[in-house]
């Protein structure tokens, strides 16, 4: 995580975010002042953001809009009050209305960024000044904090050229606090392809078989929000395990981009939020699944069933027999 130090000053109504990353500060600049860039940040995990209108200018507006895992838009405005090229930019950052217009409440926060070179890349200063002591304590209470930190968490994958960060990695598994695990796997092929390959059955049915010594004996397919979805697998020969699945509801289905998901095993009631991502970069796509569980030990419990291996065996068999062609 490149969040160092969180500090909240009640006596001065501001709260300081300080991070560290190994890229130069032009680098970081351009991320924060491109918003094809900022949308794969700004927003924790699970609330990307659209900006849908930029104006990188003292005085100049950027319009956004946040897109939640039940299909909740909750709109914001950026007005510039200073650009300093590289080193700083400040915003009065406003929830807005459907309209674009700024809202009341809650209240608008006056933002500073600030980069500075360090010998292993960029010092990152965010500032949010607050307009009264009951909005900083508002604000903070809404997660502002975690969600600043788990949407820099971000930032990594964004300034580094995507094969030279996750090609070869495998599946890779991120704790980022007791209920979110981020999972990420780099696969050489077309966004496009790697999207109807988890949603097209007949895809579906060649690579997403888990460990080898098992086979998928069931895929129900849901394309629009509110549609039920149901995946099976039973061992095969003398395998050992017993059959299991899962089924959910599609909440979100946005292709070739996104979808989000409720998951359940069959037969059980505890219920996670899976949402993913797919992001396309030189022939290569970025596989990108954050889970939102209910609580640390449903996380931890999942997690030790081997499920990342089983991850990894589909993944690779993805490439190998879609991919590869």
């Amino acid at each position: 995580m490149p969040v160092t130090d969180v500090i909240t000053d009640a006596d001065n109504l501001t709260m300081t975010v300080i991070a560290d990353f190994a890229a130069p500060v032009e680098r970081v600049w351009s991320a924060y002042s491109d918003p094809r860039q900022l949308e794969r940040f700004w927003g924790p995990p699970g609330w990307p953001a659209t900006f849908t209108a930029w104006d990188h200018t003292v005085g100049g507006r950027a319009h956004y809009r946040m897109n939640g895992p039940h299909g909740e838009t909750p709109g914001g405005l950026w007005e510039f009050l200073a650009i300093e090229e590289p080193h700083r930019f400040e915003v009065l950052d406003s929830f807005a209305d459907e309209n674009g217009a700024p809202v009341e409440e809650p209240p608008a926060t006056r933002m500073t960024f600030e980069f500075s070179a360090t010998d292993d890349g960029t010092r990152m200063v965010t500032t949010s000044h607050f307009p009264s002591a009951a909005a900083l304590e508002q604000l903070v209470g809404m997660g502002m904090v975690e969600g600043l930190k788990l949407a820099m968490s971000q930032l990594d994958v964004v300034l580094q050229d995507l094969r030279e960060y996750a090609e070869g990695k495998g599946t890779q598994v991120e704790l980022l606090d007791d209920t979110h695990v981020r999972i990420t796997r780099l696969v050489n092929g077309p966004r496009e392809l790697v999207w109807r390959a988890h949603h097209d059955p007949e895809l579906i049915r060649k690579w997403m078989l888990g460990p080898d010594g098992w086979e998928m004996t069931e895929c129900v397919v849901g394309t629009e929000p509110g549609a039920a979805y149901r995946n099976s697998w039973a061992p095969v020969g003398d395998t050992e395990g017993e059959p299991f699945g899962f089924e959910g509801e599609v909440l979100v289905f946005d292709p070739p981009r996104r979808s989000v998901t409720t998951e359940r095993m069959q037969g059980m009631p505890t219920e996670t939020l899976n949402d993913l991502n797919l992001y396309e970069e030189d022939g290569a796509t970025l596989i990108t699944l954050f889970i939102e569980y209910p609580d640390k030990d449903t996380r931890d419990m999942i997690l030790a069933t081997g499920m990342t291996d089983g991850m990894e065996a589909s993944y690779a068999r993805l490439e190998s027999t879609l991919l590869a062609v």
